[in-house]
């Protein structure tokens, strides 16, 4: 294994403060937390918007935090939930009395942590809702997860659920928002190798030379199956043809596209599946309004992607297009 770290119990903290170093102009990291937030945060007069999981995964969490979409992101140990009491310092440091949206990828420690530290709030007279994003359309149930997983998915909820927050509007409208995109947002990932945790230097899993597993998990949970390497068209297919049946797309629909590396891949090859998806998108008269391809949701360096669709409206668009200045996704 060779890795640039020092310390492996001083991975998440060291790379907070080289995060905070790199944008210091914008962002801030709450004192003897793992909470990095807006550095104006709370912004008065707006509805708070947190979110975060385990490390690992970078940009996500904390390279979503600035004006246009998250106010602040709590980050766990590699792969592995905040605490309640980290997310609570959190929720605290954006509340600016319009309350405070939770935004939950859907792993049972990530749920059960966000909503203690929900009640915490809630106890202390903040309003704090919450939606659960689940857009993993591979596995049902797996290792992690009651229901499918939340994985890349979740930025365009950061993207659009922070754009509706900028405009002052209430906590509700800003929760149907999300609970929209959520419901119109689906992803399926593949892997060709697999990542290396820092804390052991072993592989998260298996994977041969020449074998790829489709459906994989951010966190490396089991696919769908394991397979021989075969050419990108193939396996972009192979991925599109589960996701679109979910969106019950009709001719002329709009779409946006996400595609995703895992951390390891170029992003000439992500271009290449980029192609594929917009072919097979023409060929079923969809049209797509937005491409982002680069990494957004990553599994330290695992090499693969995921490709994530999302329907979009009029609404949607347009949030879509609104301002952001975080540094993972500035518009």
């Amino acid at each position: 294994m060779k890795k640039l770290i020092n310390d492996p119990n001083l991975v998440i903290t060291e790379m907070l403060d080289g995060f905070v170093a790199a944008h210091s102009s914008s962002v801030k990291r709450v004192k003897n937390t793992t909470v990095v937030a807006r550095k104006n945060a709370p912004v008065s007069g707006k509805v708070g918007i947190v979110s975060g999981g385990g490390s690992g995964h970078e940009p996500a969490h904390a390279g979503y935090v600035g004006e246009g979409m998250l106010d602040a992101a709590v980050s766990g140990e590699v792969f592995t939930s905040p605490t309640p009491d980290q997310v609570f310092e959190a929720i605290k440091a954006v509340d600016s009395g319009k309350g405070v949206l939770l935004v939950i990828k859907n792993y049972t420690g990530d749920v059960m942590n966000f909503e203690m530290a929900a009640e915490l709030a809630e106890a202390e007279g903040i309003q704090v809702d919450q939606v659960v994003v689940n857009d993993d359309v591979a596995v049902e149930d797996s290792s992690f997860t009651t229901g499918r997983r939340g994985v890349a998915g979740t930025v365009f909820v950061h993207k659009l659920a922070g754009a509706m927050a900028e405009t002052g509007a209430s906590l509700e409208e800003v929760k149907q928002t999300a609970e929209k995109v959520v419901q119109h947002v689906r992803t399926m990932g593949v892997a060709l190798s697999p990542c290396i945790m820092p804390s052991s230097g072993e592989e998260s899993f298996e994977l041969g030379d020449k074998e790829i597993e489709m459906g994989i998990g951010i966190h490396g949970e089991p696919g769908i199956e394991k397979k021989p390497l075969v050419f990108a068209d193939e396996i972009t297919s192979e991925m599109v043809e589960r996701i679109l049946p979910e969106l019950e797309l009709n001719e002329n629909d709009e779409v946006a596209v996400m595609v995703n590396g895992m951390g390891a891949t170029p992003e000439m090859e992500l271009y290449i599946v980029n192609r594929k998806v917009h072919e097979l998108l023409v060929e079923k008269s969809v049209t797509v309004s937005h491409t982002f391809v680069g990494e957004y949701m990553t599994s330290l360096e695992m090499a693969g992607c995921s490709i994530t669709v999302l329907k979009v409206d009029d609404q949607l668009k347009e949030l879509l297009d609104a301002p952001s200045q975080a540094p993972a996704f500035r518009i």
